[in-house]
């Protein structure tokens, strides 16, 4: 995906979600880039990047090219059941956190197959 081709769904003034931001670990809230419906929070990163279409959006405006989209449902049932299957059951936000940190995580790699 081209940060440069696409808008930002990271608002300009950062909004941090202190409830899910442990282990240096900071999760910012996101929009939807066309209607800015919140979009839930993301691990903060050095590309300061971050693209969200609700499913609306998708539906109504179709895929973008060179780019894949998966439903919220889809992403986050596969989250689930990865982490069922790897830990035995559903990790809490601090853990998350830790697991998206280390690049070599199974999580990790999971969510960057979905980019």
């Amino acid at each position: 995906m081209n940060s440069e081709l696409l808008p930002n769904s990271l608002p300009a003034e950062r909004k941090i979600d202190w409830n899910l931001s442990r282990t240096g670990a900071r999760w910012l809230y996101i929009y939807c880039a066309n209607c800015g419906k919140d979009g839930g929070r993301v691990l903060e990163n050095e590309m300061d990047f971050a693209f969200y279409l609700c499913n609306s959006c998708a539906e109504k405006y179709g895929e973008i090219p060179n780019t894949m989209m998966v439903p919220d449902e889809v992403f986050f049932e596969k989250v689930k059941e990865a982490q069922i299957e790897k830990y035995g059951r559903i990790l809490n936000p601090e853990e998350v956190a830790v697991e998206l940190q280390d690049g070599s995580s199974f999580l990790s790699k999971l969510a960057k197959s979905a980019k």
